[in-house]
């Protein structure tokens, strides 16, 4: 069989709210319909997923699949950065943020079907602290709720808006200083976001016109809204028009460096990290191959 219909398949089981065991019977029968030879692996720790990406590449598969939520996406992006095997999406997380964005099906047999009919595209990436992130990352709230997000046992929109209630009121806005392409600034904010697609999740946009094919970031600087003003500011969130908010500040850039007075959470990709007082941000443009569907465009 030639090289380039081999298909391999990273599945993390415990992704999203749940795992139907079919799913490995649907994806061989419609490989085969195809004419791919594929293989299915299924992650057992934190990690696995980028091993078992490597070990795709060695292996000279051309098409890896990643069956999970933003943080197994983000850990088989690591594998295939800078490399010719092209990553596909089959969404099975909270968010599915970049799969959202990139328009990819969130119906598992709709999904599957960008194996026959496909575009690949030359997708940017950044590294913070040195770590790769292909959607959101961020500093401040969204990193501490990413945080007990990640240590609760049950998933789902309602557990991550549970923590969000309980923890905004108590959590503050910090001062940060940081630098922009090479131009200094100071802000105070609740959330500091670098955006590389337009969305955390579930399409709430943190940064409507963000494209993963446009070499740069999205900064977002998002002030603490009151109470009083929550309702109109989700709407703009969920309506693609957060832009438009007097509590959000979105810049363009390639490079960014940012310290703080004292440790901040922050998060990769919706995956908590340990607290930090300085970040260094930085694109990688045209770093990662992406299978989104075809006769689309505007990614």
């Amino acid at each position: 069989m030639p090289e380039r219909k081999k298909v391999f398949f990273i599945i993390n089981k415990f992704s999203g709210t749940g795992y139907r065991p079919e799913v490995e019977g649907r994806i061989i029968d419609r490989s085969s319909q195809l004419g791919y030879v594929c293989t299915i692996e299924f992650t057992q720790y934190p990690g696995h997923a980028t091993e078992l990406a490597r070990q795709a590449v060695k292996e000279n598969f051309k098409i890896v699949f990643a069956m999970g939520g933003d943080g197994t996406v983000n850990e088989v992006a690591q594998g295939l950065v800078h490399t010719d095997t092209v990553l596909a999406i089959l969404p099975k997380g909270s968010g599915n943020g970049l799969a959202r964005h990139l328009r990819i099906p969130m119906k598992f047999t709709h999904a599957l079907e960008l194996l026959a009919h496909h575009q690949v595209i030359d997708m940017d990436t950044f590294l913070i602290n040195g770590q790769l992130s292909v959607n959101v990352s961020g500093i401040g709230f969204d990193g501490h709720v990413a945080n007990l997000f990640g240590k609760d046992g049950k998933r789902g929109l309602m557990t991550y808006g549970k923590i969000v209630m309980a923890e905004f009121g108590p959590f503050k806005e910090f001062q940060v200083d940081i630098t922009i392409d090479g131009k200094r600034m100071t802000r105070n904010s609740f959330i500091l976001a670098f955006a590389n697609s337009s969305q955390f999740g579930n399409d709430a946009k943190i940064a409507p016109f963000a494209s993963v094919c446009d070499q740069q970031m999205d900064v977002c600087f998002i002030k603490k809204v009151p109470l009083t003003q929550m309702i109109g500011f989700v709407a703009k969130m969920f309506t693609g028009k957060l832009e438009q908010s007097a509590f959000v500040e979105i810049i363009k850039a390639r490079k960014v460096s940012a310290t703080f007075s004292s440790p901040v959470p922050y998060h990769i990709d919706g995956e908590g990290r340990t607290s930090s007082d300085a970040f260094e941000m930085e694109m990688q443009p045209c770093s990662l191959k992406m299978m989104v569907p075809a006769h689309l465009s505007g990614f």
